[in-house]
């Protein structure tokens, strides 16, 4: 299929570099290392069993479903930079 300058698998490659953005910038946020026994945001005890669950744990419940609230709010990188998509 003819579509400019661009290669036939553009639409793929775009979709699959997405996708490779997503899963490494999950990979950054997740926890590693010793686990906190406190939250450092609030100061509350962080309970054994979400430690043992997720090592390198550093917040509460709480404190983490703020944060992921947040994070969800970014929409992640506009490949496409039609105006539709900027406008937003």
């Amino acid at each position: 299929m003819a579509n400019g300058w661009a290669p036939d698998s553009a639409v793929q490659d775009q979709i699959e570099d997405s996708i490779r953005d997503a899963v490494s910038r999950a990979r950054s946020l997740l926890p590693s290392g010793e686990s906190a026994e406190d939250c450092e945001r609030c100061g509350e005890p962080i309970p054994a069993k979400r430690r043992a669950a997720i090592p390198g744990v550093r917040t509460c419940i709480g404190c983490q479903a703020e944060r992921d609230a947040k994070q969800a709010a970014f929409g992640g990188i506009n490949r496409r930079g039609s105006k539709d998509s900027q406008l937003r």
